[in-house]
């Protein structure tokens, strides 16, 4: 053979009690590996480039020469090893043509009964300059919907505010056509809404639960924690009343699992602590944490070190979740349960997320943007309700977004799970979407590493877990 090269952007090895993992970064996927494997590798790693004189030295006399071939082949087929022939593009360049939506998000009203200290929200109002969305609008969102994806089964219709049960009227209003209009077509929709819990009654309860809405609650934790920054437009906190309403909610609401959603902000990042009181005392089924680090508000974003705790925090808790789901209890730890979904999938992704493609956010106005966060900021929107989607427009920014040419992505390890990040944290955070979350990068990195080991053991110990807790968590649009 001629001289043969190491590819190190392709494999990244992780070690887990004595087992060896190798994660394939372009496809995400992970195998046990022995120690020849290891040996191999070591030997491409330690050289610039390796000739059959090099192997001969260093295996001759103590491992078969065609098992060495063998192993040579394999990364080879991996392109883990190249024969010095440029490396094979991992999928081709991404040309949008078609928008096959599956969701879209309404945001329903401006208005919001609260005033969270670290909102991002860029056209939040105070209920009484609330802007609300017409049905009009809404009625032509649905049929965009259709319009773009004629031919699938299901779809989904999100409500997001402000706070969107300060317009219930329109939600009722909307569940209703959408319902006739779906049903009547053999189809099925789901309904999807985000709330501060404040406005819940048994009757809006039961209604929601009639209608099988997916839920999330907005909630920070215990209540010194909440109240620091889940405030009343009076200032007041508003810990009590969430409380008491979401204990309500999870009592009486039985057609799915209710999730917490945390903010993460300045001087609060005690995620385990939050994960027992929102989990064990509140009830919820799972609880998610979302770090900001690129709000509007800087004295509300947090510092380095704190980010740094959070994500060691965030370890705790994984290493929790952990020992748990080896014994076949499931904690209830969502962005563990995502990581896990990803790596179980073998998800290897050109894009961060379905923002612009699979989903739209409408505004009130019947503007189409990216995805929720964008709405009311200065980001362009992509058309309207009325005119379509603007789909040269919205094709180029994400064929464009998706080009990893000059970002730095193209060696990192975690480039296929992370895909550059979440686009509104990167206009939040460089004022360009365009960017990759470059301020996030090693410790996700550190982040996709310890999930690796935590996937390595539940795949050995407790394989059932898969089967048992993460795949039917899809089946409720987690």
């Amino acid at each position: 053979m001629g001289y043969l090269f190491f590819q190190p952007q392709n494999a990244h090895r992780v070690e887990v009690d004595g087992r060896h993992l190798l994660f394939h970064v372009p496809t995400t996927s992970l195998f046990e590996i022995d120690r020849l494997d290891n040996d191999v590798i070591d030997l491409f790693r330690d050289r610039t480039r390796v000739s059959e004189a090099d192997v001969r030295e260093r295996f001759s006399g103590r491992v078969d020469p065609l098992e060495v071939t063998e192993r040579i082949r394999s990364f080879l087929d991996l392109d883990i090893i190249t024969d010095g022939r440029p490396p094979r593009a991992e999928r081709p360049p991404i040309h949008i043509q078609n928008f096959p939506l599956t969701t879209i998000v309404l945001n329903v009203n401006t208005g919001c009964n609260l005033s969270c200290t670290y909102c991002y929200k860029e056209d939040l109002d105070t209920p009484s300059k609330g802007r609300r969305m017409a049905f009009e609008t809404a009625k032509r969102s649905i049929e965009l919907l259709l319009a773009e994806s004629p031919d699938r089964d299901s779809y989904n219709v999100v409500f997001f505010g402000g706070e969107p049960l300060s317009n219930l009227a329109l939600i009722k209003e909307v569940v209703a056509y959408a319902e006739d209009r779906f049903g009547n077509l053999g189809k099925r929709v789901d309904f999807t809404l985000t709330t501060n819990a404040t406005l819940l009654t048994e009757e809006i309860v039961d209604w929601l639960n009639a209608h099988r809405f997916g839920l999330t609650v907005s909630m920070d934790g215990p209540k010194a924690l909440h109240d620091k920054n889940r405030k009343t437009v009076g200032g007041k906190g508003t810990y009590n009343v969430v409380a008491s309403k979401t204990r309500m909610l999870l009592e009486r609401y039985t057609s799915r699992p209710v999730g917490g959603r945390v903010t993460l902000t300045h001087g609060v990042t005690a995620v385990y602590e939050i994960w027992d009181h929102l989990k064990n005392e509140i009830g919820f089924h799972e609880v998610g944490f979302s770090p900001v680090t690129s709000g509007p508000i800087a004295p509300f974003n947090l510092t380095g070190d704190e980010l740094q705790t959070v994500f060691d925090e965030m370890k705790r808790l994984g290493r929790h979740y952990r020992d748990e789901a080896l014994l076949g209890r499931n904690i209830g730890f969502s962005n563990m349960h995502q990581l896990m979904n990803d790596l179980y999938e073998g998800r290897s992704k050109a894009l961060p997320c379905g923002a612009g493609l699979g989903m739209l956010a409408v505004d009130h106005e019947g503007g189409l943007n990216l995805c929720h966060r964008f709405t009311g900021s200065d980001m362009e929107t992509y058309g309207t309700v009325d005119g379509g989607i603007e789909k040269q427009k919205l094709a180029r920014f994400i064929e464009d977004r998706a080009d990893r040419t000059d970002k730095g992505c193209s060696t990192c390890r975690i480039r296929n799970i992370c895909a550059g990040g979440c686009y509104h944290e990167s206009y939040a955070h460089f004022s360009d979407p365009m960017k990759p979350t470059y301020h996030y990068c090693d410790l996700m990195r550190d982040w996709v590493d310890f999930g690796i080991g935590v996937y390595g053991e539940l795949i050995a110990g407790a394989p059932a877990f898969f089967s048992d807790h993460i795949m039917p968590r899809r089946a409720f649009g987690k």
